[in-house]
């Protein structure tokens, strides 16, 4: 009897989508010789008695093992049937296990990813190969706003080529959306699941559970001429998180250090998303491919943060000499007395709407000559609104009731064993300014802020690409291309400052908007009053009042960024005896004009409109080799120069400076519009053992000499020109300017071990068994400055490590995820808006899921039911004070999070 395994998937799988893009000019090449292969393999052989079809999970990691095996270039893959069904919110956890990957957590979700242990900020994004807008004030992409529904394949590239135009500095990741003609049959597919978040109501008006809906149809028409596929999904679910957050620590007796003050909150999240992703593919002849392809996204996320303010050593709260309490130089226990608290209920908002589409047209000769014109936009609206109210006991310092506060400071980060005021009761605890912050409102006190940030972000880009293979040689194809992207990223701040109307300076809460107490019993604090404030502005309970400061229109800033290119790219193939060679050679070359714009906030005197920018060639030539040894062993060597361009952040030309009549210097701070990008020299060698398409191991190795790199540093500056006001005649107009700045002299590099191993290929007993994933160490350090000490690149953590040990078999299935990654030096929002390095602790994130596919003997053939399970070992985000252990400054707590559901495949 002949028995032949498939690593293929039911027609109806999202699997099978992933195994060409020929939207993208980049892959269409290599994606067609996926599909051919895919195709033979699926193809039963005359005489064939059974056939053993591998789907789901299992047919997944085949696919993503074939496009590794078989591409030019070093790339991670994970396919459609994987995202879909790992206990995945979006597609960011699932591009997390994948080897030398991770992610940032934001309030729990999967939110930036890091690839080789590296600020998402030296990564790209494109999809179906097109640069893509992003929702923050960076160029990272948030892939929480990415349903996973809508997606067929994710490829992470570790080395680039020629034609890889939006390339990053540690990696490119590519998003790869349904192409229909490629299914191979039509398909209508439903799903839905409900959530549920064990942390419960953390506030008492939001929520526990919540649900998911999605919808996939593809179809052919005109004998498969043409090609239509709609996907939609839609989300409304709550996160739930517990929130201890130090403001610092304080210089307390004897070279102590103390807790300085401290925000706890109970933080409810509800996120809305919909995502729409619709593709139109028509061939009106065998050689043209004509495709449409957009996405749509509508992203809410609205969060409610209740907690309490407490100041104490950096306030006139004393430390009770009494009963304190040290571990090393660190005060952990000990009582605060006078301490005057506030109670904050605050409101956070971020709307968004994400548009990307484009079309493309690649046309394959059967005489070796081919050509692709891609064109595409991208657009991103958002807006982000922090709505932040107070109350406490009473209007302004030294007026209301103090409290008294025995405090215990750990791991946890500093919780009370006990309290004298009662935080819950709403006729003592009442909408006001108790400690006075806002003696710089025009009232002359505030009740709350508003504060809402505008991000406009825009791209218009093409690629042209013209190719002709070439026979009997060992160049067998060469290609030129040209492309250009137009990119305008602008930031807008609207801030005013709450007062409460009639010009009242307290107020009772109204019974109307109140939602009960939320409990802050997890840091020792009891229940607190909780109430609404958007409701409460929306009906003029808050008052808006503008901010008249020039420091809020000098916040804005718009930059528009023109980048030319035009590469030259050469495949390469040879035999030395049994070894075949295959890769490509090349060189980008890349002029990039670069504008800023926005204001100078000019002391004692008028904003000053600012334009500014530079104009810079960059020339970067890559070389991918790939050696195809008997027994199925492929060893890679790479190497190229790579770049990843500035933060918007880094390039406004926003200047805000004065003159110090202490020092006689003048000082200021703002951006760099003349910034120059992240510049490396870059080699990899991988080494890959392959057992047919079921799976791989490998070792991966990488070096990157960064000879530009971005730093913050005070610098010289000439503010000659500039109006500057000063109580003496100023002679020196060479002062300081604290700005991001150019640096040379870093460098990272690693080692990777990486796999997938279905456990039949040991022995047959072990037939739907398996393992995939790997782990990363990587090294790096820079030297801002000729005699600087060598630090670590900021949100790179040394070690990274993500595995899933699965069975799937008979319909059944069932896997546990893990993904881990080192502690690194976190970039967060300190006081004032600036940002600031700590400490990030490790962390490991375990999932799992268990499900069964009715098989095709059963009448319920197509429904799949299955059972998931997120942070199932209730893993927290610890951040400390950098160089310190015990100096908690943040420690999050997310609950764990369980989803069951279905999806039903025609």
């Amino acid at each position: 009897m002949a028995i032949r395994t498939l690593s293929t998937v039911s027609g109806a799988s999202l699997a099978a989508m992933t195994v060409a893009l020929a939207a993208s000019p980049v892959m269409a090449q290599e994606a067609a010789g996926d599909a051919q292969a895919q195709a033979t393999e699926a193809a039963p052989t005359e005489g064939q008695e059974q056939a053993i079809v591998v789907t789901g999970f299992r047919a997944a990691l085949a696919t993503a093992v074939n496009v590794k095996k078989t591409a030019p270039v070093i790339v991670e893959s994970v396919s459609a049937e994987d995202i879909g069904r790992l206990p995945d919110a979006s597609i960011g956890e699932s591009i997390a296990r994948l080897p030398g990957l991770t992610t940032q957590r934001l309030f729990g979700r999967a939110n930036s990813i890091a690839i080789r242990g590296s600020s998402a900020d030296l990564s790209s994004t494109t999809l179906n190969g097109r640069p893509q807008t992003s929702t923050g004030e960076q160029r990272n992409v948030e892939f929480d706003q990415f349903p996973s529904e809508i997606v067929s394949r994710v490829d992470v590239y570790k080395a680039p080529q020629a034609n890889l135009v939006h390339q990053g500095l540690v990696g490119t990741v590519d998003i790869k959306t349904i192409r229909p003609l490629e299914m191979g049959k039509s398909l209508l597919s439903v799903g839905a699941r409900g959530t549920y978040a064990d942390l419960g109501k953390v506030n008492a008006d939001s929520h526990d559970k919540g649900y998911r809906l999605t919808g996939t149809y593809v179809g052919q028409f005109m004998e498969d001429r043409l090609g239509v596929a709609l996907s939609a999904a839609y989300t409304d679910e709550p996160y739930q998180a517990q929130e201890f957050e130090a403001w610092g620590y304080a210089d307390g007796p004897d070279s102590t250090k103390v807790i300085g003050g401290m925000k706890p909150f109970g933080v409810s999240t509800q996120l809305k998303r919909l995502g729409i992703q619709g593709t139109v593919q028509f061939k009106p002849v065998d050689e043209l491919t004509l495709t449409v392809d957009a996405f749509y996204g509508n992203f809410k996320d609205k969060q409610i943060k209740r907690g309490v303010e407490f100041p104490l050593a950096w306030s006139g709260a004393q430390l009770s000499p009494t009963g304190i309490e040290t571990t090393g130089n660190l005060i952990t226990g000990g009582t605060f007395t006078g301490v005057e608290a506030v109670v904050n209920n605050h409101g956070y908002e971020r709307n968004s709407d994400i548009f990307s589409g484009g079309f493309n047209a690649a046309w394959q000769g059967d005489d070796g000559w081919s050509a692709s014109f891609d064109f595409g936009y991208s657009k991103t609206d958002r807006n982000e609104l922090t709505l932040e109210t107070n109350a406490g006991t009473g209007p302004g310092g030294g007026v209301g009731a103090t409290d008294t506060l025995t405090f215990v400071s750990d791991g946890k980060g500093t919780h009370f064993t006990d309290h004298t005021l009662d935080y819950g009761d709403f006729n003592s605890i009442v909408l006001t300014d108790p400690l006075g912050w806002g003696g710089g409102a025009p009232a002359g006190h505030q009740e709350g802020y508003y504060n809402n940030r505008i991000i406009d972000d825009e791209i218009k880009s093409f690629q042209v690409e013209v190719g002709k293979e070439l026979e009997d040689s060992f160049l067998s194809k060469l290609s030129v291309g040209t492309a250009y992207v137009d990119r305008t990223k602008a930031k807008t701040p609207e801030e005013y400052f709450l007062n409460l109307a009639d010009g009242a300076r307290s107020l009772v809460v109204p019974d109307q908007y109140r939602t009960g107490t939320t409990d802050l019993s997890f840091i020792g604090a009891g229940p607190i009053v909780s109430y609404d404030p958007f409701k409460m502005l929306d009906d003029g309970v808050y008052v808006k009042t503008l901010n008249p400061s020039k420091d809020v229109p000098a916040k804005a800033y718009a930059v528009t960024e023109r980048v030319m290119s035009i590469y030259l790219k050469g495949d390469l193939k040879a035999a030395f005896g049994d070894i075949e060679m295959d890769g490509n050679i090349g060189v980008l070359a890349q002029n990039t004009e670069q504008k800023s714009r926005g204001y100078v906030n000019l002391a004692a005197a008028s904003l000053v409109p600012v334009t500014r920018g530079a104009r810079y060639w960059d020339v970067l030539p890559s070389l991918n080799l790939n050696f195809r040894i008997p027994g199925d062993w492929v060893v890679r060597v790479a190497a190229a120069r790579e770049i990843q361009r500035p933060r918007f952040e880094d390039m406004k030309v926003s200047l805000d400076y004065s003159y110090n009549t202490a020092s006689g210097i003048i000082s200021g701070n703002g951006g760099n519009p003349e910034l120059r990008p992240y510049r490396a020299w870059a080699a990899d060698l991988n080494i890959e053992k392959y057992f047919g398409r079921k799976g791989y191991i490998g070792v991966q190795m990488f070096y990157k000499k960064l000879d530009n790199y971005i730093y913050t540093d005070v610098v010289p500056y000439d503010y000659s020109g500039l109006p500057v006001t000063a109580p003496v005649p100023i002679t020196n107009y060479v002062g300081t300017l604290k700005t991001a700045v150019n640096g040379s002299g870093g460098k990272l590099y690693g080692i990777e071990l990486a796999g997938t191993l279905p456990f039949e290929v040991i022995t047959p007993a072990l037939e739907g068994f398996g393992f995939t994933g790997g782990v990363g160490y990587t090294k790096t350090s820079i030297k801002p400055g000729v005699d600087a000490k060598a630090q670590d690149l900021p949100d790179y953590s040394r070690w990274v490590a993500s595995g899933t040990l699965f069975f799937e078999k008979a319909g059944f299935n069932a896997r546990v995820s893990a993904r881990h990654r080192s502690s690194f030096q976190g970039i967060f929002v300190g006081f004032g808006g600036e940002r600031e390095l700590r400490r990030a602790l490790k962390e490991t994130i375990v999932d799992a899921q268990i499900g069964y596919d009715f098989q095709e003997s059963s009448k319920l053939h197509g429904l799949s039911l299955f059972l998931q399970g997120q942070n199932l070992t209730d893993e927290p985000f610890v951040s400390v004070d950098t160089g310190t252990t015990l100096q908690i400054r943040n420690y999050q707590t997310y609950g764990r999070r369980f989803m069951a559901g279905f999806n039903y495949r025609f």
